[in-house]
Parts: structure tokens; C-alpha cells; sequence
């Protein structure tokens, strides 16, 4: 099955040529977990490798985004202002108090860095729920089934999990009060009285960031050899080569 090229990243999980062949891969798939899968990898190995790929991105993404500087040291993850906080930079810059400004915005990462472990759980428990059926979805689903997936069944659980955790990170590192410090001080200069929920922001930037982190994670999976480092893995995404 030449055509077929089995893919885990999150831009595009499985693609495949022309939609007959599609329909002819799913009734390949069938939810018995008894029968073949693809090129003789039963569709049980399939869902396995799967996993796998997805529990290694999770990993070793948990893991990059955990250290000092993962998030505030990484121009893909590093996170910047709200909207609405950007003109409080810019006045804060104007008057002569950049450095404030820049360790308010460092803060913030390091909030997230020290917070984003809470994602490894959460995001395991998704995965290895995952049945054949959740597999054969993101196989014949969209460019970003499987970002949908994990999307769909971990936002919630994400958010209620981290936000008490970046809180608490929040004032562990002296983001808080630095950001008191902040908003009082242009208030003060500007007559204007401005609020922002950096709580809410920085946990979902923290959860947008492990996504980015396990999609690039799946995309190394996906198109270096060298990075299927089990069995497993060799023989499922071997069906692209």
C-alpha cells in the first residue's frame, strides 16, 4: 500500500491518497480489535503505536516546558501580554520603567514553568483511555483530528487542573506582586483604572504551550527514523516508508 503514509503529527495525522483508498483503509479498521489492521500490524498495534507516539510527546514536552526558561527561553511557547496589558507595557517603557515591565513578563513564565506538570496526568489518563475507535477517528477525521482529540477531551480537565496550580505559582514566584506593583503604578500615571484575570491567561498559555510542544514532538516521530525509539514505534510508523 504505497500510498499510505501513516502520520501522528498534529498538522496532519494520517494522510492518504484520494478518498476511495480512505474508505477502503476504514473498512480495513475494523472496532475488533481481533482482526488486521495495515500491511499485517494489527489494528490493536496500530492504537498501541499511537499512544505511544502520543505518551513520549506529552513526556517529553511536560518535561522541556518544567524547566527554568521552557517557556520564557522558547520563542514558540514564550508567552506574551494580553491585549489588554500591551499598552501598560508600552506606558511603563515610556516613562522609564522597562525593567519593571520585563520582570513582570518573566514572572509569568515562570509561573507556567513551574506549573505546566500538572498537564503529564491528565494528559495520560486522555491517552490511555484512547480505545481502537478513538484510533480509527483520528484516522479518518480532518488535519486536526488528533489535536481535536486530545483537545476535546483533556480543555477542561486542563484548565480546572492548572488554574489553582499557576495561582499558586503565580505568587511562588512574585508574579502578583509585581503585577500589583505594575497596574497600580499606571493607573496612577494614566488616571485609568485597569484590571486583567492573569491567572486565567497564563493557565491557558501554559496549556496552549504542551500542545505545541507534543505537536512537535509527533512531527519528529513522524518524519525522523532515528526518533522511533521502541520497537513499537518502528513497526507502525515503518508503514509510512
Amino acid at each position: 500500500m504505497k500510498n499510505l503514509i501513516l502520520s501522528l503529527g498534529f498538522s496532519s495525522l494520517f494522510i492518504v491518497s484520494g478518498c476511495a483508498e480512505l474508505q477502503q483503509i476504514g473498512t480495513q479498521l475494523p472496532s475488533d480489535t481481533s482482526t488486521s489492521g495495515i500491511g499485517g500490524v494489527s489494528s490493536v498495534r496500530i492504537a498501541q503505536g499511537l499512544k505511544q507516539a502520543l505518551e513520549m510527546g506529552v513526556q517529553d514536552g511536560v518535561k522541556k516546558l518544567g524547566q527554568e526558561n521552557g517557556f520564557f527561553g522558547n520563542t514558540v511557547t514564550r508567552i506574551l501580554l494580553p491585549q489588554e496589558l500591551q499598552k501598560v507595557d508600552k506606558t511603563l517603557r515610556d516613562i522609564g520603567l522597562g525593567s519593571l515591565a520585563d520582570e513582570g513578563l518573566k514572572l509569568l513564565n515562570r509561573a507556567a514553568e513551574d506549573a505546566v506538570t500538572e498537564a503529564a496526568p491528565i494528559f495520560t489518563n486522555a491517552i490511555t483511555s484512547m480505545s481502537f475507535n478513538d484510533a480509527k477517528g483520528i484516522l479518518l477525521g480532518g488535519d486536526n483530528a488528533a489535536t481535536s482529540y486530545l483537545q476535546n477531551r483533556t480543555s477542561n480537565q486542563l484548565f480546572t487542573a492548572f488554574q489553582p496550580k499557576v495561582e499558586n505559582s503565580l505568587g511562588k514566584v512574585g508574579a502578583d506582586r509585581i503585577w500589583e506593583q505594575i497596574i497600580s503604578r499606571y493607573n496612577t500615571f494614566t488616571g485609568q483604572s485597569i484590571t486583567t484575570d492573569l491567572n486565567a491567561y497564563v493557565t491557558q498559555q501554559a496549556i496552549n504551550g504542551v500542545f505545541k510542544m507534543v505537536a512537535d514532538k509527533e512531527q519528529g516521530i513522524r518524519n525522523n527514523i532515528g526518533l522511533r525509539t521502541t520497537p513499537l514505534l518502528q513497526e507502525v510508523f515503518g508503514l509510512q516508508d
